[in-house]
């Protein structure tokens, strides 16, 4: 199986598949595997042991949730599962927000970090106040303003 929204594939580990567990969590869920190829075959994973302890604190201590890490076993080749579900609230990895969007991940930024967090919140941007407006009368005729 390829791939996609809710599946992510890793050969071994690294700290910055922190932020595929964070757009998982921000997103619709999904699981990343530790030990398969691109494409989903199992190649192993040698450090497994180390692994199943490191990966669960690190994702409780540097992104603050709680995340299901799964070893597994086939043709005597281990490998792990991550499973991590969806959110309702905003979550980040050392103060920056990211999204699964398709099969890949993304820092969110900008607008769309605005967005986000806006829509987390429950609020959109016509919900917003904007202390330093005023309300400016205007002509409600050509030669008559109010």
């Amino acid at each position: 199986m390829p791939e996609q929204q809710n599946i992510e594939y890793k050969s071994s580990w690294h700290d910055d598949y922190l932020k595929w567990i964070c757009g998982f969590a921000n997103a619709q869920g999904g699981r990343l595997y530790i030990g398969k190829d691109d494409v989903g075959n199992v190649i192993g994973v040698e450090d497994y042991k180390r692994l199943m302890d490191d990966i669960p604190n690190k994702i409780k201590n540097l992104i603050g949730i709680i995340a299901e890490v799964n070893l597994l076993q086939d043709n005597d080749k281990h490998f792990i599962e991550v499973v991590v579900q969806p959110y309702s609230v905003p979550v980040s990895l050392r103060g920056r927000y990211y999204y699964r969007s398709g099969s890949v991940k993304q820092e969110l930024t900008g607008a769309a970090l605005t967005e986000f967090l806006l829509k987390r919140a429950g609020h959109t941007w016509d919900d917003m106040i904007e202390t330093r407006a005023t309300l400016l009368y205007g002509c409600a005729y050509a030669n008559s303003c109010v």
